[in-house]
């Protein structure tokens, strides 16, 4: 079991010190690997390897074709102003084909995972001839694997899985003994940018997770166009996260005097500090209103906007 570092006790520069210390020691002369997503975890542990390895960390971010709009380009061009340069690989298809004609929340999770780690990132691996990943596993994501409550992409040992047996290479987790807030605090301490030590979280398996059933390129698109549009709107409530879920039934609207079959969108808004727990935002009225205005006249087929009021547990920050 791992031991946790609580946000009261964590001192966050020697924390960073003793990372860039246990990084250098566990590579030793070879080369490390990590993919950077923009997130905070995942941004975290690049500056944590850039410090440690220097160009012995070659960092690349994977487009699975399930990100926010235009997040490739917006993370890549972010990090090599803070010279770190990171290589974009373009795997939208296999991401998308693997995905094809899936609905079980965990069969999709787990094609997310096999894609990234097996075939695409493990293919990258293998042929820069690293000897370990950089990951940004958190301690939440470990305890909500264990028990059970979903997989989490990035949790293996803690499993009884090798990685070094499932797909060649050792994994680092320097962040696996803190949570969401502790992380905040490492991105301050590393010198990364307030939107980005900041920024909410976002789920491994990306907009995947927030499509209930088949997550096609057009569903995809659907949730991407509304989560562009709920995270403008919710930006400056100061909530934990807030998203957009698109349901899998197409429900009765009225369009233009007649019916019209379309999409629903749920939107979450949390209140949280490490994602163990979390409680719906009590958003104003009239904020809910002008959400829903916009989304069903800005997002195409979307004829229903709803508001989770449920609190976690039972219900969980995701939907997927």
């Amino acid at each position: 079991m791992t031991d946790e570092i609580t946000t009261r006790d964590l001192d966050a520069p020697a924390f960073v010190e003793e990372k860039i210390e246990e990084i250098r020691r566990k590579v030793g002369d070879g080369m490390a690997i990590n993919a950077l997503s923009g997130g905070v975890d995942s941004s975290a542990v690049t500056m944590l390897g850039h410090r440690a390895l220097g160009d012995r960390l070659r960092t690349v971010f994977i487009d699975n074709g399930l990100m926010r709009q235009k997040e490739p380009r917006r993370v890549v061009d972010l990090f090599e102003s803070l010279g770190v340069p990171v290589e974009l690989v373009d795997a939208r298809d296999e991401f998308l084909s693997a995905l094809s004609g899936l609905t079980d929340p965990e069969e999709k999770r787990e094609a997310v995972t096999q894609t990234f780690y097996r075939d695409v990132f493990g293919r990258v691996v293998r042929e820069s001839g690293a000897t370990h990943l950089l990951q940004g596993t958190i301690l939440t994501d470990v305890d909500e694997t264990i028990a059970g409550i979903k997989r989490q992409h990035n949790v293996f040992e803690q499993l009884g899985i090798d990685p070094e047996e499932a797909f060649g290479y050792g994994i680092i987790e320097p962040l696996v003994q803190i949570r969401k807030d502790g992380v905040r605090k490492v991105g301050e301490a590393l010198g990364l940018p307030r939107e980005v030590f900041e920024r909410i979280p976002f789920p491994g398996p990306a907009l995947a997770a927030r499509v209930i059933g088949e997550a096609t390129p057009e569903r995809i698109e659907t949730v991407r166009k509304a989560t562009a549009l709920v995270e403008r709107r919710l930006e400056g409530t100061g909530a934990f996260q807030y998203m957009a879920i698109l349901h899998q039934d197409r429900v009765t609207g009225i369009r233009d005097g007649r019916r019209d079959f379309g999409l629903q969108i749920e939107v979450r808004c949390w209140e949280s500090v490490d994602a163990r727990t979390a409680t719906p935002t009590e958003l104003p009225f009239d904020t809910l209103r002008a959400l829903a205005s916009e989304m069903v006249e800005s997002v195409p087929g979307v004829v229903s906007v709803t508001y989770n009021i449920a609190s976690k547990p039972p219900s969980t920050i995701e939907a997927v």
